[in-house]
């Protein structure tokens, strides 16, 4: 009867969720979010690892700059896979160079780098010898030299800010599924025998809990983060560590009431272990709030991360981040480039957001009593 009644509640739930506009749509973002989180690398236009191809001539461009590009190939091959290359990018040792005029003369390829008009470089000479042999002067200018469009601008150091966005999605995915599950894990252990057992151990459980929760985050972050080192996964395990508190909290609340039922009762009169009856009987039916907690602890894992690449002390450069843009991006506001540093700020934004709005949708979803 119960396993009826959750099915029926369970349906209630969804038919609910797709009535409310704003979290059908953000539900669907964040897909595409992952999604492009998943083959970033696929998509970007500077698909090299961590999308740092540099061009420091063409630095701080405005977004829809174009410029001719050529590029000379390595002589190094690399022994890359397939899969290798679409989740961590190409190890690319090819030269890039933006040019403003070429040509062909007595086999070699003189070019004029490119100056914006400012300062005129004197023409280099490229040896044909450079490209791949076999190749007529025509199909070396097809291959390899491109016209070449920044949709969103290059950064400070020449490179697509695109390609740095699209990359950048990773970071933010990765650290809030990454926190949510530990804290989860954390939060639902210990809120569950908190919650069960009661007595010494729930007050034992509670008083970690709020001496935890007395801490402030962001310096709890920092203090983990500096003493596990400067790092990717570091930055992991700090936000993951400092979000089970509430979990915990709320899943000791609904267990309290919980372990009250008739149905509880009944299975500890079958004589059924307390492993059993708390994993079968008892947080299944207390994890609705849980799932709303975790789309805002998913948003507020996103926004610590930023905070700590923006101090410095989360992702590590070469690696994209939107926090750490917009640090090294940030002064440009004042040198009208402001661009620069407001479009991974609306990336931030409009990712926390639709995790924000997913979770409300959620809480009206499963209100039982509306």
């Amino acid at each position: 009867m119960q396993e009826i009644k959750s099915n029926s509640l369970t349906k209630l739930a969804l038919q609910r969720f797709k009535k409310n506009f704003w979290g059908v749509l953000s539900f669907w973002f964040i897909v595409a979010c992952a999604l492009i989180a998943i083959f970033a690398y696929v998509i970007a236009p500077d698909n090299s690892q961590n999308a740092n191809q540099m061009h420091l001539s063409i630095h701080s461009k405005p977004p829809g700059f174009k410029v001719t590009m050529l590029t000379i190939p390595s002589k190094n091959i690399s022994n890359q896979s397939f899969l290798n290359r679409i989740f961590k990018g190409i190890k690319n040792t090819d030269t890039e160079i933006p040019i403003d005029t070429y040509n062909f003369e007595d086999g070699v390829l003189k070019i004029s780098p490119y100056s914006e008009g400012e300062l005129i470089e004197i023409s280099k000479s490229i040896e044909l010898s450079a490209f791949p042999t076999g190749l007529t002067t025509d199909q070396i200018g097809e291959r390899y030299i491109k016209a070449q469009t920044f949709i969103l601008g290059t950064d400070k150091y020449g490179r697509d800010l695109l390609s740095r966005m699209l990359v950048g999605i990773r970071i933010s995915f990765s650290i809030g599924f990454v926190a949510v599950l530990i804290s989860l894990l954390l939060g639902i252990t210990l809120g569950a025998i908190a919650g069960y057992f009661g007595g010494k151990v729930d007050a034992l459980i509670m008083w970690f809990i709020n001496v935890t929760w007395s801490i402030p985050t962001l310096l709890m972050v920092i203090a983990i983060t500096v003493a596990l080192e400067k790092g990717f996964w570091q930055v992991f395990v700090a936000v993951g560590l400092t979000m089970w508190v509430e979990v915990a909290r709320v899943v000791r609340g609904q267990v309290l009431g919980i372990k009250q039922m008739q149905y509880v009762t009944a299975a500890k009169a079958l004589g059924f272990n307390h492993f059993r009856i708390i994993t079968k009987h008892v947080l299944p039916n207390s994890l609705a709030p849980v799932i709303v907690i975790s789309a805002a602890n998913f948003a507020a894992a996103i926004l610590i991360e930023s905070g700590l690449s923006f101090l410095g002390i989360g992702a590590q450069p070469p690696m994209p981040s939107w926090g750490a843009m917009i640090k090294d991006h940030y002064s440009y506001i004042i040198l009208g480039k402001a661009y620069l540093a407001i479009i991974p700020g609306l990336g931030i934004m409009s990712l926390v957001m639709a995790f924000m709005l997913i979770g409300n949708a959620l809480r009206d979803a499963l209100d039982v009593k509306g």
